[in-house]
């Protein structure tokens, strides 16, 4: 998808997902603007604060990648 990417991770509750997301923003957002100076004029923020999370509960891990996978081709 052009507008946003699908991750699946597992994380630790006493970690928290929101940290990771947290992590995961600041790292990639740092290492797009060492890459492309030109960003850091353009684009006051590369993301937003908002992240939607999903447990997958019972369903199976193949299937959830099965799912991850088909939208790289939509």
């Amino acid at each position: 998808m052009p507008d946003h990417v699908h991750l699946l991770v597992e994380v630790d509750p006493q970690f928290g997902i929101h940290r990771l997301i947290k992590l995961m923003k600041g790292r990639s957002s740092k290492l797009i603007r060492e890459e492309f100076k030109w960003i850091k004029s353009r684009l006051p923020t590369l993301w937003t604060n908002s992240y939607f999370v999903s447990t997958i509960g019972s369903v199976p891990l193949e299937v959830v990648k099965q799912y991850i996978e088909q939208q790289k081709h939509k």
